[in-house]
């Protein structure tokens, strides 16, 4: 499937909701079908973009409540495609470099994607692409320590000193995440947090989080 619907849910001084959605290109795809599938979904959403990445690159946008931040509503996946070693990584470049020209910001991963972190690190820094991507990633272990090396690890992957999303993924341990997280915003290392799950059935506890933190 290659668009799928995800929620994410953002933490902020107002505690607001930020709604994604999320693409990702099937294992295998090359350059040229990835692109066709991304130009494809944008056009299907009346958003302007003609064959080749003509001029436009008008994105339908949502508003983050807690900021006025506006962000595109469709943002690439990297699970799977982008967990490549360096040799197969420059189509994985073009289509980074297609998605910005298309007017796409948010990228999202995880360290459960293997090497995907790493690989978009590498080529935001090779294609000077960073200030133009909105980095989106999560914890998901238990214990402080354990989600302080994983995030960590995330930031050296990514090669960032700011990750504008954090999320604690499948609610794994996280009032202990949280306060980790927190306390990087604070120092200005994350811009937003929150929570995540795949599950429709884990809905009622992801409400009950959200209304407690609210």
């Amino acid at each position: 499937m290659p668009l799928l619907g995800k929620i994410g849910s953002v933490f902020g001084t107002n505690f607001g909701c930020l709604f994604t959605r999320r693409m990702r290109i099937k294992e295998g795809m090359n350059r040229r079908t990835a692109t066709k599938v991304i130009g494809g979904t944008m056009a299907t959403l009346g958003l302007g973009v003609r064959a080749g990445w003509a001029e436009s690159n008008t994105m339908l946008e949502r508003t983050i409540p807690s900021s006025g931040e506006k962000i595109p509503v469709i943002g690439l996946g990297t699970s799977r495609t982008f967990d490549v070693g360096p040799s197969e990584r420059k189509p994985l470049g073009e289509v980074l470099q297609a998605f910005v020209r298309g007017g796409g910001r948010v990228v999202d991963s995880s360290p459960m994607y293997g090497r995907a972190e790493e690989t978009i690190g590498e080529l935001c820094a090779e294609l000077n692409l960073r200030d133009s991507l909105f980095f989106a990633t999560k914890v998901w272990t238990r214990g402080r320590e354990a989600g302080v090396q994983s995030m960590g690890r995330s930031f050296q992957f990514l090669r960032t000193k700011k990750i504008d999303l954090m999320q604690v993924h499948n609610l794994v341990d996280f009032e202990t995440q949280l306060a980790t997280i927190r306390a990087w915003k604070e120092e200005g290392r994350i811009r937003y947090f929150g929570v995540t799950h795949y599950e429709e059935s884990a809905f009622p506890d992801l409400e009950r989080v959200l209304r407690r933190e609210k």
